[in-house]
């Protein structure tokens, strides 16, 4: 099955219509202020409207309350919302309950010991997506171009799709693939310019590098 390729934080309709060309799967929109990537919601409308079906249409949002949630959903008409903050279990089900929307939970990782809630969230979401683990001071839990020790997923067993993000280039992401086994791959920052500024060049280029990934994988 092809890796399904998603690209994140995008807030221009021309970043938006080349990672479109491009043939990316998923495109991620950012409801969390404190986020270079942020859109307003009269922005995540006019985008949303733009996606025309082309590709799944992702709401990331960080521990975020029903109202912003609400919101962001009338706005974007998502596919699925991605949960990006320190959202319970019970939270996870909660919202999936409420907004009757698929669910993709992201964990940071950064030891082992991130993996030890993994079970339950799997339980109640319906996509896991492996990022790196903010440091402590970070302002946000994404978004800063740095990977994780990929080898903490090996051999991973989920009955769920899962993708993995944080700090993947055109140079690295084949590795990541292989160690992980992962079924998607998400990019953000990696191809900017400078934070929340989309580079076109960096879209088709990562684009091209997954969609050489795959051809590999068919032609053993």
């Amino acid at each position: 099955m092809p890796l399904s390729v998603k690209i994140c934080g995008l807030s221009t309709r021309e970043t938006l219509d080349v990672a479109l060309e491009s043939g990316a799967d998923m495109v991620g929109f950012v409801f969390f202020p404190a986020s270079p990537r942020y859109i307003s919601l009269g922005v995540a409308e006019d985008l949303g409207r733009q996606v025309r079906g082309r590709a799944l249409k992702a709401a990331l949002s960080v521990d975020a309350d029903d109202a912003l949630l609400e919101n962001s959903i009338d706005a974007l008409r998502p596919d699925l919302l991605q949960l990006h903050g320190n959202e319970s279990v019970a939270r996870v089900r909660d919202i999936k309950a409420k907004f009757g929307l698929p669910v993709m939970k992201v964990i940071g990782v950064g030891t082992k010991a991130d993996l030890a809630g993994l079970p339950g969230y799997a339980a109640v979401a319906d996509r896991i997506l492996f990022d790196a683990r903010a440091p402590k001071d970070a302002t946000r839990p994404g978004g800063l171009g740095e990977p994780f020790d990929w080898h903490l997923l090996e051999g991973l067993a989920l009955n769920i799709p899962f993708m993995v993000s944080g700090g993947l280039t055109v140079d690295n992401v084949a590795d990541a693939v292989r160690i992980t086994g992962t079924g998607g791959v998400d990019l953000s920052s990696g191809v900017e310019s400078a934070p929340g500024v989309k580079d076109p060049d960096k879209i088709r280029a990562f684009i091209r590098a997954v969609r050489a990934i795959d051809t590999k994988l068919v032609n053993g």
